[in-house]
């Protein structure tokens, strides 16, 4: 009876994996050279977690590791060795470790050929590390102290969609054309709490959602969105950017969906494109809204309700100002598609 149960317990464990396209072999290796410092659950072998277990080197990693999990630890270099075994790696994760980027040694990531997602939020990072895998598709380094991009870091990723850079210490000179070469995928590139005091240029055509909260941006170049034609998400929120520094029409770009320019120093309601359906002004110096001047349309085709160009606008936060009730009727004229109005 014993022996039964202990071949049933065995076929219950093994059951799923084999129907993950996992031989019995590789499961048993997999399982069998687990490190001790951490656990790889029977029913998801592929997984390793070392998360929270106080490591100050990353332990030998079975060869069928797919996610491991390596966050929130004491973990202070990446040598070039650490992950020799682990070829078929698709996720890892060191973030809240005490990487820095004199203990990311040459050629660390050599061995993970076919790495999709790397996290290293909130390590001790001076630099993106070079010689990233071009299997890459998300790179998260945010809350490190990043000042650098080396030239060519990016060049061979060319899968990459998104870029989180937030929170660190990047400066103009530091984000250009040329250190951004290379990301001809890019959908989401955050630089948020930076020292950027300018648009960073030179960004990939692909670009769908560019985060810029917490710089020191004063302007926008006149023009500066065209070559970003499928931006649709753009936040600018706690910057320097005032009504001398925002072109009347900088914004009339027909993909823009969500624009927030929050906390910054604006006097004027910028010129609302026809398709843009949340705006956050909230938090600056606009004493009033003229309807007329904001409205992307004529007045001749306010009443053209099945009109595509009527604009799409639902969401208008406008607290935060010196604004005073009540809403001007030309407003509601024109957005006739608000459906929340913050003031």
């Amino acid at each position: 009876m014993t022996l039964l149960l202990s071949l049933f317990t065995v076929f219950l464990l093994v059951g799923p994996v084999l129907g993950q396209d996992m031989p019995y072999e590789d499961y048993m290796a997999q399982i069998q050279s687990c490190p001790r410092e951490c656990r790889c659950p029977p029913s998801f072998p592929s997984a390793v977690y070392c998360d929270n277990k106080g490591l100050k080197r990353i332990p030998n990693i079975p060869p069928h590791t797919l996610y491991l999990y390596l966050q929130n630890n004491l973990i202070d270099v990446l040598s070039a060795d650490a992950l020799r075994n682990a070829t078929k790696l698709r996720w890892l994760n060191l973030n809240r470790n005490k990487i820095t980027s004199e203990g990311v040694e040459e050629g660390a990531l050599k061995a993970v050929s076919q790495l999709v997602h790397l996290y290293m939020d909130d390590n001790l990072l001076t630099s993106v590390p070079s010689a990233l895998p071009s299997s890459l598709e998300q790179l998260r380094l945010s809350r490190n102290r990043i000042s650098k991009i080396p030239a060519g870091a990016f060049s061979s990723l060319d899968k990459l969609n998104l870029l989180d850079l937030q929170g660190n210490k990047l400066m103009d000179d530091a984000v250009t054309e040329v250190s951004l070469k290379g990301l001809n995928s890019l959908v989401q590139i955050n630089l948020a709490k930076n020292q950027l005091s300018s648009m960073p240029p030179g960004l990939p055509s692909t670009t769908t959602q560019l985060f810029l909260d917490g710089n020191n941006i004063e302007k926008i170049p006149s023009g500066y969105f065209k070559g970003l034609p499928k931006v649709a998400f753009l936040r600018l929120n706690r910057n320097k950017l005032s009504n001398g520094g925002v072109p009347k029409d900088v914004f009339n770009i027909s993909s823009i969906l969500e624009l927030q320019l929050s906390h910054n120093q604006l006097t004027e309601v910028p010129l609302i494109p026809a398709g843009l359906e949340h705006l956050h002004l909230d938090h600056n110096k606009i004493k009033s809204v003229n309807g007329s001047n904001v409205c992307p349309v004529s007045p001749e085709a306010f009443d053209d309700y099945v009109n595509e160009s009527v604009p799409r606008l639902r969401y208008l936060r406008l607290d935060g100002n010196e604004i005073k009730p009540p809403i001007p009727r030309d407003l509601i004229l024109c957005f006739r598609l608000l459906r929340s109005i913050v003031i």
